[in-house]
């Protein structure tokens, strides 16, 4: 019996294959080729896969540092399978099993890919026939991935799912704890850790921790994960810990940022008032303990209001962002700058005394005229006026201080703009007298 062997006869008999075949570069990561059931399945046209990137297609493998990590993988310890999800041309996901194989044809190197749709599969294996894992299962497939800790061990079962998460095939992660413990975020390790060992020691009735974990690009998810000895030997210590883990990076990106709007100006990115007066009652009881000077220096933009009728709230807004840029870069690192509210600026300096807070005023306000205002046509460099003063010569709470700068800016303005004004000192207590 002859097989056909032109190009047409095995194009034939690849569209005949029920499985998605690819065939890519593994070098960019492109499709070079795929069968009728590959285009089929995801709702393209063959032409509209071929040339582009696979990574367009999987939603568990992002950017080519990761490709390329897989790729060398898939070199080594071909075949390679991988769990994960292809994004169909409408939206919705297709579970599949991807099995790849590198050969080599006239000395060029090629992956090819066999994709196979899991999410109908109706008979599961034999060990998952019994009710634990039955339940196992529902568990994982309902979870980001699930974790089971083998104490004496050491041993680490971590689902597909789980790894799929982190971007690693079914077969990779060594099933060891330190595959964890490694890739927690050093900042979260110790807080993780000690709930855990409260945990196992029966000081919480169970593990839940919300932490950063590293996944196989080297950026960190957000998850929380949960668990709970489930086994003990005779004499009561924990021998074995199950546990979910849910991926909630989305979540925590959204709460840090609605966190970041009400903190900080959103023009400027600069800390709010309301921060600014949280940062000055920390400062200054902290300076007080010490015994160290705090200087408060509010300031604003001369004829602000100027530059917003002329040349537009756009305008007006750039100008914003580069003084704030620009004082940002040029303070210490200790000390803190906030938008007050609309062109003025509250300035924190701890550790500089009423001498050492004039000489920086006039730095700032020297900086300020010199301030090049590129790229905004007929804008004149920008003046301020600063009203500066310090504890414990002007005031030792923070409504004393900022009352004593506030009339120091007034001062200023009042003297012509572009200039600095220290506050007057707080006049000596009254003498009584006993009789």
């Amino acid at each position: 019996m002859q097989f056909p062997v032109s190009l047409q006869g095995l194009e034939a008999l690849l569209n005949a294959v029920p499985d998605s075949l690819f065939l890519l570069d593994p070098d960019t990561s492109n499709i070079l080729y795929c069968n009728r059931a590959a285009h089929q399945e995801l709702g393209y046209a063959a032409e509209e896969l071929v040339g582009h990137s696979v990574l367009s297609l999987q939603k568990d493998v992002t950017g080519l540092p990761q490709w390329g990590q897989i790729a060398e993988v898939i070199r080594q310890s071909s075949p390679y399978v991988f769990v994960g999800r292809h994004r169909h041309r409408d939206g919705h996901e297709i579970s599949v099993e991807v099995v790849t194989n590198t050969f080599e044809f006239d000395g060029q190197p090629y992956f090819l890919s066999s994709a196979r749709n899991i999410g109908n599969r109706t008979l599961l294996d034999k060990d998952i026939l019994s009710r634990e894992a039955h339940l196992l299962f529902a568990l994982n497939e309902a979870s980001d991935g699930m974790w089971d800790w083998h104490l004496p061990s050491g041993n680490v079962y971590f689902s597909p799912q789980l790894k799929r998460m982190l971007g690693y095939g079914p077969h990779e992660l060594s099933p060891t704890v330190e595959s964890w413990t490694a890739n927690v975020h050093p900042e979260d390790q110790t807080r993780v850790f000690q709930v855990l060992d409260q945990h196992l020691r029966g000081e919480r009735e169970r593990y839940e921790a919300q932490y950063r974990l590293k996944n196989r690009n080297g950026h960190y998810l957000w998850v929380n994960d949960r668990g709970r000895v489930c086994e003990r030997d005779p004499q009561l210590a924990p021998t074995r810990v199950v546990g979910m883990v849910h991926n909630i990076t989305d979540q925590k990106m959204l709460e840090m940022e609605l966190m970041l709007q009400a903190s900080h100006d959103s023009l400027t990115g600069l800390r709010n008032r309301r921060e600014a007066e949280q940062a000055l009652l920390a400062q200054l009881s902290t300076c007080q303990r010490l015994g160290v000077a705090l200087g408060v220096c509010l300031f604003d933009l001369d004829h602000f209001k100027q530059i917003n009728d002329v040349h537009g709230h756009l305008v007006g807004d750039q100008v914003l962002v580069r003084v704030a840029r620009h004082l940002s870069q040029a303070l210490r690192g200790s000390d803190a700058l906030f938008r007050w509210g609309g062109e003025e600026f509250l300035l924190l300096v701890p550790g500089l005394g009423v001498g050492d807070m004039l000489k920086l005023g006039q730095k700032l306000c020297a900086e300020f005229a010199a301030l090049p205002m590129d790229g905004l046509p007929g804008v004149e460099p920008v003046t301020a006026s600063f009203g500066m003063a310090v504890m414990p010569e002007h005031g030792q709470t923070s409504a004393e201080l900022l009352l004593a700068a506030d009339t120091a800016l007034y001062s200023a303005k009042a003297a012509g703009r572009h200039c600095v004004r220290m506050a007057q000192p707080l006049p000596p207590p009254a003498l009584t007298t006993v009789a």
